[in-house]
């Protein structure tokens, strides 16, 4: 039997795009996800992630992920929901696939997990069995795995943009004051949010609003 897991990193961040991937293992063989310490990727140190991404694909059938930017986003939040756009791109992974698995496992954003197989059942090419989880990355040694191939590519994007930008990004999400100040800075010099930002996030709104304010006075 053949599995496959689907995760996401970077759903939240005001800054840099998200990244979803999908990993396949033969059934019998997810117990060597276990002994190289395969889980939830929020449960890892970045370095362990780093240390674990080359077993982890080597031990794989097959893997992939794509990088959902910022101006994607926000473009297709203008007509539907963010949770439409995840199993859109959970369908293109799946349907990217050279081998078909026997079962999707995916972590569902929906508040009613079956509604997330629903939305991803539209996509798909061909008839597959998905069942979406909450808490999947934490329960599915699978998906856990593909929530580790999504993490370290996300990361390496925040780190690619902090080189552009010739300043440390943070990690992209709201919380974090270096990634506020970097937007801040950015739009006292522009008057506009960077490219990398996502605009319909209120994170955004509320900066541009202060920025202008500022200005006005």
């Amino acid at each position: 039997m053949i599995i496959a897991g689907i995760d996401e990193a970077g759903r939240g961040p005001v800054l840099g795009p998200m990244v979803m991937a999908i990993a396949l293992i033969n059934k019998e063989n997810e117990e060597t996800l276990k002994q190289l310490g395969v889980k939830d990727s929020k449960l890892l140190t970045e370095s362990k992630r780093n240390e674990l991404i080359k077993p982890l694909k080597e031990n794989l059938l097959e893997f992939n992920s794509v990088k959902v930017h910022a101006k994607e986003i926000d473009e297709f939040l203008a007509r539907k929901s963010l949770n439409e756009l995840e199993a859109m791109h959970a369908a293109k992974l799946i349907n990217s696939l050279k081998e078909l698995p026997d079962l999707v496992l995916v972590d569902s954003p929906d508040i009613i997990e079956s509604n997330f197989e629903k939305r991803i059942q539209k996509y798909l090419n061909k008839k597959i069995k998905v069942i979406s989880k909450h808490k999947a990355d934490l329960n599915y040694l699978i998906v856990g795995a593909a929530s580790i191939i999504a993490k370290v590519e996300r990361d390496t994007e925040i780190k690619k943009l902090s080189k552009k930008f010739e300043c440390d990004l943070g990690t992209g999400y709201p919380h974090d004051e270096k990634t506020i100040s970097f937007i801040e800075k950015y739009l006292k010099e522009n008057n506009c949010l960077p490219e990398c930002a996502r605009k319909s996030w209120n994170t955004s709104e509320r900066l541009i609003t202060e920025r202008f304010q500022k200005k006005l006075f």
